[in-house]
């Protein structure tokens, strides 16, 4: 009896695998998805953009640096930081731009969760000096604009981010509280201006060691460090690391 129940449950597995498989494929069939770098139809197994574009990102190969990065002197002398990371360096008119441009305005959060897997994926083997990382925090938006643009993108960034490499997200650690416009057409001295005190640390933070801070881009730095000096205000032993999906050369 033990015998025929198996070969039943397998039979069963396998109509069942064959049905889902056949369901993918009427499902792509009926509703194809389209790269959103090139417009080209995606294949059943390519997610929001094809294998040609992705290949032609820019990566910044930082995680094969021992000595400083580009985003490393960024921050010198501004902020204490422990390390940083981009995946990816940003470029106008660029795959990584088209990328970007997408997640923020085309409501593609699930390739920024994609891209955030991509950042821990070239961090594998630096496991061990992520060990200590207690929580993954996403820079975040003002709720107004959290609001009409449906999500915050740098929060899908840090769930791809955590979920590989099994650290929590935590974005309720920080709070933005001014609504600041729009910051790519000002000075560096206006957009410190405008973002400076726009945030709020939770005191749980009190209870943090070493966080993670992640952004989609960094420019001039100044988000990031305006979010750094709250965080440290609350908690001056906090340490912080400052990763991104890309940064400008």
């Amino acid at each position: 009896m033990s015998f025929v129940s198996d070969a039943r449950q397998n039979i069963w597995a396998f109509w069942l695998k064959n049905i889902v498989e056949w369901k993918d494929h009427l499902m792509h069939l009926l509703y194809p998805e389209f790269c959103v770098c090139c417009q080209e139809e995606l294949s059943r197994f390519e997610k929001a953009c094809c294998q040609l574009c992705i290949s032609e990102l820019k990566y910044t190969c930082f995680e094969q640096l021992d000595g400083e990065t580009d985003l490393d002197r960024l921050f010198w002398g501004r902020i204490p930081l422990e390390k940083t990371y981009a995946l990816l360096y940003f470029e106008q008119d660029s795959t990584t731009q088209q990328i970007i441009h997408a997640i923020k305005y085309q409501g593609k959060f699930d390739l920024a969760k994609m891209m955030g897997d991509m950042i821990a994926k070239r961090l594998l083997d630096k496991r061990a000096s992520l060990m200590e990382i207690d929580a993954i925090v996403p820079v975040p938006l003002h709720p107004r604009k959290r609001f009409l643009r449906g999500y915050n993108q740098s929060e899908y960034l840090a769930r791809g981010l955590g979920e590989r490499l099994g650290i929590p997200v935590r974005p309720e650690l920080l709070k933005r509280k001014e609504h600041a416009k729009s910051q790519t057409k000002v000075s560096r001295l206006m957009r410190w201006e405008n973002i400076e005190r726009a945030f709020v640390p939770h005191q749980d933070v009190l209870q943090v060691n070493h966080l993670i801070l992640i952004d989609d881009v960094v420019t001039t730095g100044s988000t990031i460090e305006a979010c750094v000096r709250e965080l440290q205000k609350l908690n001056p032993k906090l340490k912080v690391s400052v990763y991104s999906l890309a940064v400008t050369k």
